[in-house]
């Protein structure tokens, strides 16, 4: 797996982050104060997007009032407490970290996420520590499956794509890492176990948690 690799880069929620359930209730929670129903859906039809690209997707589908600047604002307000105070890493997630910093790997994170809410997620649970470089929804147009934002943190980090391995929890990310020329290894997570198979299919590793990455690399 770490083969040619001098970078290693992570998308954030769901891979780095327990965080996936937060979307959801917030999904449910903003349609029903509007009287309207959640889509079946939709979850698949906005896994991926950036924040903006949501808000367009909302407010085209449900025909909303609100801006899109509204709309993001809303958002992010309704999370940002959860990734303030509440959200955790994922197991032996910053161990991972540690001991890939420690070996000299460049370190990134590409996140279809919000900067105000990454901000707050570092802030507790010290991620800025561990990763030079951050890019967001807020700084790329595309989201996934688009390779923009794997392409930027490479960009940023001074390393070809050829030489960068990405985690990934959804099928999205996955085929926007391998779009961008890199390596990609999938990351289990609750939220999308009724892919898994599709997962360990597309990707070019699997793990069930990041005490397997460590073993690994270990080796």
């Amino acid at each position: 797996m770490f083969d040619q690799v001098k970078a290693v880069i992570f998308d954030m929620d769901g891979t780095l982050l327990n965080s996936m359930h937060i979307w959801r209730q917030i999904d449910e929670d903003f349609l029903a104060s509007r009287g309207l129903l959640m889509r079946e859906d939709l979850q698949e039809r906005i896994e991926g997007m950036t924040m903006i690209q949501t808000a367009v997707w909302f407010k085209e589908n449900y025909c909303l009032p609100e801006s899109i600047e509204e709309l993001t604002g809303i958002w992010n307000a309704m999370a940002m407490d959860a990734y303030a105070k509440t959200i955790e890493t994922k197991p032996h997630a910053i161990e991972f970290l540690q001991m890939l910093r420690d070996r000299g790997y460049a370190l990134a994170i590409g996140t279809s996420n919000s900067r105000p809410l990454v901000e707050a997620s570092f802030s507790k649970n010290h991620l800025d520590q561990m990763v030079s470089v951050c890019v967001t929804c807020d700084e790329i147009s595309r989201g996934k499956p688009a390779p923009d934002i794997y392409l930027q943190a490479a960009r940023e980090l001074s390393v070809a794509p050829a030489s960068c391995l990405v985690f990934e929890d959804i099928l999205p990310g996955i085929a926007a890492a391998q779009a961008a020329g890199m390596k990609v290894c999938a990351v289990e997570d609750a939220y999308s176990a009724a892919v898994r198979n599709r997962k360990i299919k597309e990707a070019d590793y699997f793990i069930d948690g990041f005490d397997e990455a460590i073993s690994i690399l270990q080796r």
